[in-house]
């Protein structure tokens, strides 16, 4: 009788036991089909009631099979600055660390977000698109992704993309909303010597006269103004502002603190881009960008002072009202020289090297530039060859 009345008890307490899951787990799936139809409310309400268009997950994949994702939420950097401000030793220093890949100008961001500005500014423009459904929310979405492709797929992958097309910095505000995590080097240079080279070295940029030094410092003020403005509206947290010619002087000091600014690892790669250049996974540089000459070497000051007696008298007597700018951006542009600061022992080191061995470096760069293409780059007449550099769009 007692073993009847337990195995009755313990039968009552599996049967509860069973019960017990089984409303568990019909709890568990309401849950679910609660929490299913919640989302699918949310695309209702916030799309309307037509069909739902997902973007399709974004990847590459490298050479060791790696997958690397990208979307508008990743931590992308935008290098940039008026042409010939250093952005290309930037991006050589940044592409020199593994985690790291900037790749060459790719020439086509800056004018597709040129095309943009056009189409914002047009009231007739504006209307068409409006009519035609492109809402600013489709265009900021299409050119988001043109830019995403462009970036994640020039060049081999890597853990963090970069970006220099120097003058996408007149655009930073709008990329900034774009890609909410990226952060922007504004790369700053003494605006006489980023004048002497355009002109000695013939870089053409929209608007600048080549054979008049008043006119082109006029024009370098305005544009770093724009520039300055921008990054100080994207704000010091996502726009830092790096002077050449201390990142030349301190290239330790000053790389620390870049890295800890994108929140990447320190690497001591990035203190030897020279010896990463057109290596896999390292430094590629490009045949018809015109500094590619200058970044295989290692860091050295020839260039800091080399615009020094090249301006005319009367712009070096004007300057302070030609460009305004260089005095908000603490140079004193009444000193020429001015006192740039005094040059880290190695870099000291680097730059006797480079001079003492001033043959042999003319060679590496004419040996990287022997295969530079004649034709120059007008995107407003791609099919006329002429001789020359290519041009910058401002």
């Amino acid at each position: 009788m007692t073993l009847f009345l337990n195995c009755k008890v313990k039968n009552e307490a599996g049967r509860m036991s069973r019960g017990s899951r089984r409303w568990l787990l019909l709890l568990a799936l309401a849950s679910v089909f609660l929490y299913v139809t919640y989302k699918l409310q949310s695309c209702t309400t916030s799309y309307g009631n037509g069909p739902y268009m997902m973007p399709r997950e974004s990847f590459v994949v490298s050479k060791d099979h790696k997958v690397y994702h990208y979307d508008r939420l990743m931590p992308l950097i935008f290098i940039g600055g008026v042409p010939r401000s250093g952005t290309t030793l930037m991006r050589a220093m940044l592409d020199a660390h593994p985690l790291v890949r900037c790749g060459q100008e790719t020439r086509v961001i800056p004018r597709i977000l040129q095309m943009r500005q056009h189409w914002v500014k047009s009231k007739k423009e504006n209307l068409r698109l409006d009519e035609a459904g492109v809402t600013s929310e489709v265009l900021d979405s299409a050119i988001a992704a043109f830019c995403l492709e462009v970036i994640a797929k020039h060049g081999e992958p890597a853990e963090r993309l970069c970006n220099k097309d120097p003058l996408t910095l007149k655009a930073a505000d709008y990329l900034s909303g774009l890609f909410p995590n990226s952060k922007f080097i504004f790369m700053v240079r003494d605006g006489r010597a980023t004048v002497h080279s355009i002109i000695s070295r013939k870089v053409t940029i929209t608007g600048f006269d080549l054979t008049n030094y008043r006119q082109c410092m006029g024009k370098w003020n305005d544009a770093i103004k724009t520039m300055y403005e921008k990054c100080a509206s994207v704000g010091p947290n996502r726009c830092m502002i790096v002077y050449y010619e201390q990142l030349v002087l301190h290239p330790h000091a000053w790389l620390s603190r870049i890295l800890d600014f994108l929140e990447i690892p320190w690497d001591d790669s990035v203190l030897h881009h020279e010896d990463h250049i057109n290596k896999p996974g390292g430094v590629q540089l490009s045949k018809v960008e015109r500094s590619s000459d200058q970044v295989i070497k290692p860091v050295n000051v020839e260039a800091l002072t080399k615009w020094v007696g090249q301006i005319p008298g009367d712009v070096i007597r004007d300057m302070p009202n030609i460009a305004p700018m260089l005095l908000k951006l603490g140079y004193d542009p009444t000193a020429n020289p001015p006192n740039y600061g005094s040059p880290d022992s190695v870099v000291a080191d680097n730059t006797r090297k480079v001079q003492e061995n001033s043959i042999l470096w003319a060679e590496k760069a004419q040996q990287l530039l022997s295969q530079e293409p004649r034709e120059r780059e007008i995107w407003e007449n791609p099919e006329k060859p002429v001789t020359g550099s290519y041009t910058y769009e401002v």
